[in-house]
């Protein structure tokens, strides 16, 4: 398979050259509203990047940290879904109705597009929107993407003439959106399609048609990378094919002395307890099998970063760079989750195949934490994140620890912005977000959290607040205290029985309150 041409130029590092002495130049106070910049990856790991600890080639991202900030306590749902209902609204997902499994948003919400269009910007999104709703009517102007889960990164829709059967899980029901059309089964009439590249070249497109707006816009652009299937171009897995023969245990180690060295984890923060199996046991052809995997995954990672490299160039091309907020984060810790499907043919990365990268290689890259998506230990809900805003945030290149959440996103984007928060839409009363502005962090200035955080997934929930978190999957609660112990290896609830019994308290209200709020 050929891409298009546009994605053929390498992007190797081009963030960087909006980096050096780039402050300097810049606004110190945007005189006007700024364009806002949303980048969510799928199921990533919080050491996947190289900024973050990863031998991944991430060029761009890194360039981004080192002109901006990172955040090691920013924390999403312990799933996509829920993650992303968080994201655009401001409010948990059990206040929006999308808790359990996608639905419409409840009436009772409303999303950035709804409040920044309102504001005067253009709303623009692009990727993956897990729900009933299109974005096209939750106030974004414009939209094109997946309106589902996951699907087939080379083609998501029904087999092409001359081409194998694409891998699915559910064969021709992939639901699709451009703009006002819904789709079902989208089958992509080019040959070089693959979702991270178009994706991008839709924000891309949405950048050079708006380019002589005097409004500002607010890009949304959500990747399915590196959700499972596992696939990618066969020139991004050729760079990775013999980087991780070594095995999970060795990349663990390696990702966790980076860390270190980079300053994200403090060398008295230990390593959570390792899940993965023993990497000599495995057979010659299992060892080659695994690595395999991992090397497309490292090449998905690597080609959304180098699509990240050709947004930013775009920014600057069409003169939107000085005055623009990008962030970047992932809906969720690595999967351990496994699909199987019978009849499988092809290499692992091509688009005949169906292939997740499991609990061992996520326990790898989900380092220094424990557990994996669906859990609310840190391995689960603990993001990367990364924000840029050259003149406004203070300290390019620091490292913060504040605690923040998804919900945090609606009202940093509405202080950043100036826009208003309704108190009706359509009809409806609309509940208060329930965030905090990150902006005061990215200032520079000093700022606490006020308000507990709650997380209720499937089987895992918990609450954080101050330096105590109460955790369980199942029944069973465990207490940490996160000032000192951020890996969760020292379970203190036998030693504070009164802090457990105020916590399980305080998440059985919040969880009782947030149905109340539900408006279908």
């Amino acid at each position: 398979m050929k891409r298009r041409n546009f994605l053929k130029a390498g992007a190797l590092g081009i963030v960087a050259s909006l980096v050096p002495g780039y402050a300097e130049n810049a606004i110190k106070s945007p005189a006007k509203k700024p364009n806002i910049i949303f980048i969510l990856a799928d199921d990533m790991g919080w050491s996947d990047l190289g900024c973050y600890g990863s031998e991944i080639s991430t060029p761009n991202l890194d360039a981004l940290a080192k002109g901006g900030i990172r955040f090691t306590q920013i924390h999403n749902t312990a799933k996509c879904m829920p993650s992303r209902a968080c994201l655009l609204t401001g409010l948990y997902a059990q206040q929006c109705g999308m808790d359990k499994r996608p639905v419409h948003f409840s009436k009772n919400s409303v999303t950035l597009g709804d409040v920044l269009k309102a504001a005067g910007y253009r709303t623009l999104a692009a990727g993956k929107h897990h729900s009933l709703d299109s974005l096209y009517d939750q106030g974004f102007d414009r939209y094109y993407g997946l309106r589902d889960g996951c699907c087939n990164y080379f083609n998501p829709g029904k087999q092409r003439a001359g081409e194998g059967v694409p891998a699915q899980k559910r064969p021709g029901q992939r639901v699709w959106v451009i703009d006002d059309k819904t789709i079902v089964g989208y089958t992509p009439k080019e040959k070089d399609f693959y979702t991270t590249d178009y994706f991008t070249k839709y924000a891309l497109d949405y950048l050079e048609e708006y380019k002589n707006e005097e409004k500002p816009f607010f890009l949304y652009l959500a990747y399915t990378a590196p959700h499972d299937p596992l696939q990618a171009w066969p020139e991004d897995i050729k760079k990775y094919e013999d980087r991780y023969k070594d095995g999970w245990e060795v990349l663990r180690k390696e990702r966790y002395r980076r860390q270190i060295k980079l300053g994200l984890v403090d060398e008295s923060m230990p390593l959570s307890e390792p899940t993965y199996e023993d990497w000599d046991s495995l057979s010659d052809e299992e060892k080659k099998t695994e690595a395999r995997k991992m090397a497309v995954y490292a090449a998905m990672i690597d080609c959304m970063d180098r699509n990240i490299g050709k947004l930013i160039a775009k920014l600057k091309e069409v003169g939107k760079d000085k005055n623009t907020l990008i962030v970047f984060a992932s809906d969720n810790g690595c999967s351990a989750e496994v699909v199987r499907l019978e009849n499988q043919i092809g290499e692992i990365g091509s688009m005949t195949r169906w292939t997740s990268l499991g609990g061992n290689w996520a326990n790898a890259s989900n380092v220094p934490y424990r557990m994996f998506k669906n859990y609310s230990y840190e391995g689960g809900i603990c993001t990367p994140m990364i924000a840029w805003w050259p003149g406004v945030i203070k300290e390019p290149g620091s490292i913060t620890d504040h605690p923040g959440h998804f919900i945090d996103f609606m009202p940093t984007f509405i202080e950043a912005s100036g826009a208003s928060y309704p108190t009706e839409h359509n009809g409806f009363s609309i509940t208060p977000y329930e965030g905090e502005s990150l902006l005061p962090v990215l200032k520079g200035k000093s700022a606490g959290r006020r308000k507990p955080i709650f997380w209720q997934w499937g089987k895992g929930k918990a609450v954080l607040k101050g330096k105590w978190k109460l955790v369980a999957w199942e029944k069973k609660w465990s207490l940490y205290d996160m000032e000192n112990d951020k890996t969760e290896t020292n379970d203190l609830s036998a030693n504070y029985p009164e802090v457990v019994k105020e916590l399980k308290s305080i998440h059985a209200e919040w969880l009782v309150n947030c149905k109340k709020a539900v408006v279908k």
